[in-house]
């Protein structure tokens, strides 16, 4: 029996007992978790696909160690413009194990959310709507200054002749 799920906006295929790195979960060490957007089951040949995701399929998997990936070295350059950068990173990562596949049965956390007694939830009174000022007046527009007088152009030096300068 294979899954293929949903985690951290990627789609990986996953079996039970199998170990996955996946981008950083929160959560410690040893915890549990739930993934419910399935995107496709197959149980011994009987495939279920789901649109977008299987409505109570869920796979349970355990958190065994936060980790760092490799080094990624990122370098750019651009030629004959002596523009070299070197950068590099280590992704952060959390191995899993999966531990279940459930295909039906799964609680989803919507039904969690609506099993809460009424009671519990918080009532938050509306304000009275506040009193409307009345509009003001509008004010005539300014009337517009008049164009300020252009100076006159200056007048031209009449361009006169160089003389040759005599060499020593």
């Amino acid at each position: 029996m294979y899954a293929i799920v949903e985690i951290g906006g990627k789609q990986i295929k996953v079996e039970k007992d199998q170990k996955v790195y996946v981008n950083r979960l929160e959560g410690k060490e040893g915890s549990k978790v739930t993934f419910d957007n399935i995107l496709l089951l197959d149980n011994a040949g009987k495939i279920v696909l789901g649109s977008p995701s299987i409505k109570g399929a869920a796979v349970e998997a355990k958190i065994l160690k936060h980790l760092k990936d490799d080094k990624v070295i990122v370098f750019k350059k651009k030629r004959r413009k002596g523009y070299k950068v070197k950068n590099g990173h280590r992704q952060f990562l959390t191995e899993i194990m999966v531990e279940n596949i459930l295909e039906k049965g799964a609680k989803l956390k919507s039904e969690a959310k609506d099993s809460k007694p009424l009671a519990e939830e918080k009532v938050i009174a509306k304000k009275p709507a506040a009193a409307k000022k009345p509009a003001a007046a509008k004010k005539p527009a300014a009337a517009k200054k008049p164009a300020a007088a252009k100076k006159p152009a200056a007048a031209k030096k009449p361009v006169t002749a160089k003389k040759p300068t005599k060499k020593a």
